[in-house]
């Protein structure tokens, strides 16, 4: 067994188990990015095998303090599958999450493929056909989110599962760069931002993960749904209760999170 396998492993034990497990980062070579993007295909391949399906893409890394914070200089990303994916306010059980933690996003929904490289930013547009506000619930299967770039990255670039908003927006209607998000959480505001926090401009994000994937022979198809990126701080979930954020021009969405078992 090699050693992209034993990481694989681990993180998917946690997972099964519910309980977070070491970092993998020292079974891997130091910095060794490619070989954490193939612990990650590893396991998107067998929850396709066991009949997942894959809707779409999830940036990570937007900021450029959390890239400092993880010595990086680009983003990350990982896949979205179908029984991910929550309506607004629809009840997410804490049974199936380890260590969640709630990012307000801007969601692209594509239209038509980005297979040719280079991918500018007027294809992005061009493919777009509409975007929705959308919370990520982001997770770790990492005990007490001791990360690097190797581990999140082997891990799925942390994800959880998504909340999409209920309302579509044309690009052509929204400035994306100038939206306002603020998230609260039993009447406070637990975080703040716009759209000039995600890379200076969401678009700007899909234009990367667009091209990185075209690089890779895994291009962004129409139907995919993309998580752009954070566009303010990370806000841990304590416990039950809802979060909800609210985009100017693209309307709120709703994470509920309930201590049932589903």
């Amino acid at each position: 067994m090699t050693a992209i396998d034993e990481a694989a492993d681990r993180l998917r034990a946690a997972a099964q188990a519910g309980r977070p497990c070491a970092p993998v980062r020292d079974m891997l070579p130091v910095g060794a990015i490619g070989d954490a993007y193939a612990v990650q295909q590893v396991n998107t391949q067998r929850a396709l095998d066991g009949g997942g399906r894959l809707v779409g893409w999830k940036i990570g890394l937007t900021a450029p303090a959390v890239q400092r914070q993880l010595g990086v200089d680009q983003p990350d990303f990982g896949v979205l599958l179908a029984d991910e994916a929550f309506g607004d306010d629809e009840p997410i059980s804490l049974h199936r999450l380890l260590q969640p933690a709630v990012e307000a996003e801007v969601a692209f929904v594509l239209d038509c493929d980005l297979r040719a490289a280079p991918v500018t930013a007027v294809d992005v547009l061009r493919a777009t056909a509409f975007v929705l506000p959308v919370i990520e619930v982001v997770d770790s299967r990492i005990a007490g989110w001791d990360i690097t770039i190797v581990d999140t990255i082997a891990d799925n670039a942390s994800s959880g599962v998504f909340v999409l908003g209920p309302k579509p927006t044309r690009l052509s209607d929204v400035d994306l760069r100038q939206v306002r998000m603020t998230m609260t959480c039993k009447g406070e505001k637990v975080s703040a931002g716009s759209g000039a926090a995600c890379l200076g401009h969401p678009v700007n994000a899909v234009v990367w993960l667009a091209n990185t994937l075209a690089a890779l022979g895994r291009p962004l198809e129409a139907g995919h749904i993309v998580l752009s990126g954070a566009l303010g701080p990370m806000v841990t979930v304590g416990g039950p209760g809802q979060y909800e954020a609210v985009l100017d021009g693209l309307g709120s969405v709703r994470a509920t999170f309930t201590r049932d078992q589903t």
